[in-house]
């Protein structure tokens, strides 16, 4: 790294290990860990800065979220973030990444109304966010999503699904509300789990699904990695999203959240602290955090 780069007058990226202690994650490097009963974490991420902080804390997936409407722009929902706007948060991602030379494998979000009209208008959303810099998309729903996964999946591109409580249709479910409690919800959610690992999706984000719902259904999606988000300590891997984390959310902190800066002296120590939570499986705490 040239020293204009690694010296800036507005501040100065974390500094990357040597590139020997640094394995890149890709698919076959998270298929690996859940094999091995590693859990997987992720958090979200908007910027060069905070993007390199967390690469540097050990946190293995980066998801440039939608929620970047709420936490970043101040819209009340995920509702009215663009796609050109995940684009613009992705490439800043990335860049801040290269920079660093850091490993962490990058998830972007398709936004709503960039992947519901048809296929190719999916792929092409979903190509936009590969040029910006993305390893993987993921797009939230089940049932006619499946054909749109296998549809990308068999064109090279990566998919992460999302179930449960799926924020782009929260005017549809009636509020921010627990998915899957009931039997026939249940089974419809496990339905539409199965068929996403069926047509190639390799990540599924369970957002408020019962502790027990959850933990049943992960060792059934072997070749599909769930990353639990209110759903319990069961799933392979853990998401937050960062400001949530970091004790610095606009409103209501979600049930599901531990603030991570108590006790800690900086961003960076606190996504460690986070990194060792979920790898010890001290977070989530089932009698806390889920339902």
């Amino acid at each position: 790294m040239s020293e204009t780069l690694a010296s800036t007058p507005y501040g100065t990226l974390p500094t990357a290990a040597s590139l020997p202690q640094r394995k890149p994650v890709s698919l076959p490097r998270l298929h690996e860990m859940r094999e091995r009963g590693e859990k997987i974490t992720m958090l979200t991420a908007y910027d060069a800065t905070f993007a390199a902080a967390a690469d540097s804390a050990g946190v293995e997936t980066l998801l440039i979220g939608d929620s970047l409407g709420m936490v970043c722009q101040g819209l009340s929902s995920t509702v009215g973030v663009t796609l050109d706007t995940m684009c613009y948060h992705t490439e800043s991602v990335a860049r801040g990444l290269r920079r660093v030379q850091g490993t962490a494998w990058i998830v972007a979000d398709l936004p709503f109304g960039s992947y519901q009209e048809s296929k190719e208008q999916a792929i092409r959303s979903a190509s936009a966010l590969m040029h910006a810099g993305a390893h993987m998309i993921k797009l939230e729903g089940g049932g006619w999503t499946t054909e749109t996964v296998a549809f990308l999946v068999e064109r090279g591109i990566p998919v992460c699904g999302h179930l449960g409580l799926t924020p782009q249709t929260v005017h549809a479910l009636g509020g921010y509300r627990v998915q899957g409690r009931s039997e026939s919800d249940a089974q419809r959610l496990r339905r539409d789990a199965l068929a996403l690992q069926d047509a190639g999706a390799d990540m599924l984000v369970l957002e408020m699904v019962p502790a027990a719902l959850a933990a049943e259904l992960t060792p059934e999606l072997p070749r599909c990695h769930t990353i639990g988000i209110g759903s319990g300590k069961g799933t392979a891997g853990q998401v937050l999203v960062m400001h949530d984390m970091l004790g610095m959310g606009l409103g209501k902190t979600p049930k599901f959240v531990r603030n991570f800066m108590a006790g800690n002296d900086s961003v960076r120590d606190a996504m460690a602290a986070y990194v060792a939570s979920v790898k010890d499986g001290s977070f989530p705490d089932d009698r806390l955090h889920a339902w």
